[in-house]
C-alpha cells in the first residue's frame, strides 16, 4: 500500500524497498531523444545477455515515464469530467504500476540505477495539467499523453529488435502492450487534438540534457514505488491486446 506522499503530492514512497546505487553511469539524457553517444556500446555481460547503453537507458526511460504519467492518471480520476477520461486515468495508474514493478525488478537484476523523480520537462507536463480544470484538463491530458506515448513507440521497437538481453526484450514487450493500451483509451475519450499531438510527436524541440534527464535518486532515501489501485478491474483494451 502507499505510505507517504512525495513531490507535492504527485509521487508516492513505498517504505519496504530501499535503493542501492548501482555501479553504472547514470544516463546523460533521457526521453525520445538519443540518450547516449554510444548506444550500441556493451556495458555489462549479465547471464541474460549483453547489455548496451541503449538497453540501460530504456529501463530508465520507462521508469521516468511512469513517474509522471501515474500522477496524471490520479488527476484524471479526480478532475476528469467524463467517464472515458476517468477510465483513461485508471489505465494509466494500473499500467504504470505494473511497468514500474517490472522496471524495478529488471534494474535489480541488471544493476541499473533508477530515478525517483521524472525529468524537468515531464515535471512541467504534470504542473500544466495540475493547473488545468474542467474540459481544458480533459483535452490537454488526452492530447499531451497521446503525443508522448506516440513518441515512445519507435524507441520500443528499436530496443526490442536490437537488444541481445532477454530481460530487456521481455520489458519491451510489456511496455509495447501498455503503451498501445494507453494510446487506445486516450483516443476513446474523443478529446485528442490529433493535429496538435502529431506536431508534438514529430517535431518536438531538441531540449538540453538538463531538461530531459531525471535527477539521480537521493542516497539513503526509500525508493518510490507506484502501486495499482485496490480492486482494480482494468484490463487492456481489445485493440491493444490483439
Amino acid at each position: 500500500m502507499l505510505v507517504s506522499r512525495k513531490a507535492a503530492g504527485t509521487l508516492f514512497v513505498g517504505g519496504a524497498l530501499a535503493l542501492t546505487l548501482g555501479s553504472l553511469i547514470y544516463p546523460a539524457m533521457l526521453g525520445v531523444q538519443k540518450v547516449t553517444s554510444s548506444p550500441d556500446r556493451v556495458i555489462a555481460h549479465p547471464a541474460t545477455g549483453p547489455m548496451t547503453e541503449a538497453d540501460r537507458d530504456f529501463v530508465v526511460l520507462v521508469r521516468a515515464a511512469g513517474l509522471w504519467e501515474y500522477p496524471v492518471g490520479q488527476m484524471a480520476l479526480q478532475k476528469g469530467t467524463t467517464k472515458a477520461v476517468k477510465a483513461a486515468g485508471e489505465h494509466l495508474i494500473d499500467g504504470h504500476a505494473s511497468l514500474d514493478a517490472a522496471c524495478r525488478e529488471t534494474a535489480i537484476q541488471l544493476n541499473i540505477t533508477l530515478p525517483d523523480q521524472p525529468a524537468p520537462q515531464q515535471q512541467g507536463f504534470v504542473s500544466r495539467l495540475n493547473a488545468d480544470s474542467g474540459k481544458q484538463f480533459d483535452t490537454d491530458m488526452a492530447t499531451i499523453l497521446r503525443a508522448t506515448n506516440g513518441q515512445l513507440l519507435p524507441t520500443i521497437a528499436n530496443v526490442r529488435t536490437t537488444t541481445k538481453n532477454s530481460l530487456i526484450r521481455a520489458l519491451a514487450d510489456q511496455v509495447n502492450d501498455t503503451v498501445l493500451d494507453h494510446i487506445t483509451v486516450l483516443e476513446k475519450t474523443g478529446l485528442v487534438d490529433f493535429d496538435q499531438a502529431i506536431v508534438q510527436q514529430t517535431t518536438s524541440p531538441k531540449l538540453p540534457a538538463r531538461d530531459t534527464t531525471p535527477p539521480p535518486p537521493v542516497a539513503g532515501q526509500p525508493q518510490v514505488v507506484l502501486t495499482p489501485q485496490a480492486n482494480s478491474a482494468v484490463s487492456p483494451s481489445p485493440s491493444a491486446a490483439g
